[in-house]
């Protein structure tokens, strides 16, 4: 009984430590694309957020989608089994992601020219050349995060995740603001961030080879290809979460790769002219990192409580199961309405703050609601593969993905980048309806409606408050001057954030039960407590 709370405890501190890891890591590869339009500009935005979704996809697999694979198939078959037995599921997981990572590999790279045409910019082909070579690495580097985790070692995952990020993101923006600078063309810069891009992923399998090498990993496991264990079924089993966790973790990257290969090709089809096709795409993508910032915030508080779900289910404690799951989703729903509706609110001189202007702020604000749903969706995926549910996020991802392409085919040549917009929030609000349905329809139904309500009310409260502080200001201030409108834009924040938390709690959304599990806050009501019952002593 002691080994096995041992066993969850050590996993429960694991997923603190890839928490933290992964919001910064999330937030870096946010907020760094800010500056990096400033240096470039919006035609040169559109340059780097054409091809980043296909160097996304090899980042998330090697971070999130593969290493969780593999440390799932580890404790299928190899929890409490022989060293030959591990080290074989590791040399066919290694042989199964070296091939897998070979074949897009050189699909992109082999078809670089064919991708770029169909995207309608021939000059993207280095790029992309450039983007498929991080796919080539993706085995080494999820090789060694899989096994780690596999071990509940979560610090070398969590510790090359940041180095991996901290070494992309300088190089990009040193390498742009050096070649701007020098005089190089929009593409050439670009063809300059991407370099950097994959330079960040080999420091990440540098760092991870010098930690096995110095925690003396490698004389544990070995090439074992003939322990007793059949191939078949432990390729089977990564086929399988291939197309479950890897597939759904690619969500948010799909739907940018869709608007990468149609957005552009759809505006100069219309009629647009090229570069205004460009820059109207550019101005677009500034919503990428507005989008993953607000999910960032919103998911990071509410994926807390999953451990704690799972906890519950290995003790097969279904009703608290149930409180945990309505505690995680109406979390996540108080905090990502509230990003979206405040978003929305400051867009117009936010946009002037982060990228100097106010051009695209209708199109930024449709975008914006994206952040309710990505993140609805991002927490239930994680709740669902919690109780052992991997099939249908990676099912709801796919008719989302096949959503997007069709609305954007039918509503661009209508509504221009408006039209792109609105197919985003209709596709993942598609994601967010069928895992929902079926989470409700597997016993686990989003129970506290009276809680949607009163986030209805609070959202109301701030929007009043903001966008009359807006109106005011707007009488005193030049809201198009970037000075004025960062001002203008921190007091927005910081003061209708703190009148939406004070009506959320005002409103009692949260019992004081459900404080008690909420991070930071739990703090202060165990204070409260201690205050109180120092009182009644």
């Amino acid at each position: 009984m002691n080994v096995q709370k041992n066993s969850i405890n050590l996993a429960m501190q694991g997923a603190v430590i890839l928490t933290i890891a992964g919001i910064i890591t999330k937030v870096l590869s946010a907020a760094y694309r800010v500056p990096y339009q400033n240096i470039v500009g919006d035609i040169g935005f559109y340059i780097y957020q054409q091809v980043y979704p296909f160097y996304g996809m090899s980042v998330i697999l090697a971070t999130t989608g593969f290493p969780v694979m593999i440390s799932k198939v580890m404790m299928d078959y190899g929890y409490g089994k022989s060293l030959k037995i591990r080290s074989k599921i590791l040399a066919v997981s290694f042989i199964y992601l070296f091939i897998s990572g070979l074949i897009l590999f050189l699909c992109l790279y082999l078809f670089s020219n064919h991708i770029a045409i169909f995207m309608g910019d021939e000059q993207l082909a280095p790029l992309i050349r450039i983007a498929s070579i991080a796919f080539i690495i993706i085995p080494f580097v999820s090789i060694f995060r899989g096994y780690y985790q596999s071990q509940q070692i979560m610090e070398p995952t969590a510790t090359s995740q940041v180095v991996e990020q901290g070494v992309r993101v300088s190089i990009i923006l040193l390498s742009s603001y050096y070649l701007v600078r020098a005089g190089y063309n929009q593409y050439e810069v670009g063809f300059g961030a991407l370099i950097g891009s994959v330079i960040g992923s080999v420091a990440a399998f540098g760092i991870l080879l010098v930690l096995w090498r110095k925690k003396g990993s490698q004389s544990k496991i070995s090439w074992n290809m003939t322990a007793p264990i059949s191939t078949g079924k432990i390729l089977l089993s990564l086929v399988t979460y291939s197309w479950t966790i890897a597939f759904s973790s690619l969500l948010l990257i799909f739907i940018q790769l869709i608007d990468a290969l149609n957005l552009y090709a759809l505006l100069v089809d219309g009629g647009m002219d090229k570069m205004i096709a460009k820059e109207t795409k550019g101005i677009y993508d500034r919503g990428q990192p507005l989008i993953q910032l607000g999910t960032v915030v919103a998911t990071s508080l509410a994926l807390s409580l999953v451990p704690l779900i799972a906890r519950a289910k290995i003790s097969n404690r279904i009703q608290l199961i149930r409180e945990k799951i309505n505690l995680s989703i109406k979390l996540c729903l108080v905090v990502s309405a509230g990003a979206s509706a405040g978003l929305i609110a400051v867009m117009k001189p936010a946009n002037v703050m982060l990228f100097t202007d106010n051009k695209g702020s209708l199109v930024l604000m449709v975008l914006s609601i994206s952040i309710l749903f990505t993140s609805l969706c991002l927490t239930v995926f994680s709740i669902l593969q919690g109780l052992g549910f991997v099939f249908i996020p990676a099912f709801a991802v796919l008719v989302g993905v096949a959503g997007k392409y069709a609305l954007n085919l039918s509503l661009i040549p209508k509504y221009g980048e408006i039209g792109a917009g609105v197919s985003t929030v209709i596709s993942y609000c598609i994601i967010a309806l069928i895992v929902m349905v079926y989470l409700a329809r597997k016993g686990f139904l989003f129970s506290d409606m009276k809680s949607i309500g009163k986030i209805g009310l609070s959202i109301v409260v701030m929007l009043c408050f903001v966008i009359g502080l807006l109106n005011g200001a707007e009488l005193f201030f030049d809201l198009e001057n970037r000075l004025h409108a960062t001002y203008i834009t921190f007091i927005a924040i910081i003061s209708g954030g703190g009148i939406y938390l004070w009506s959320i709690f005002k409103t009692n959304v949260f019992t004081k039960e459900e404080l008690q599990y909420i991070p930071f806050i739990k703090k202060f009501v165990k204070e409260e407590k201690r205050v109180i019952n120092g009182k009644g002593n």
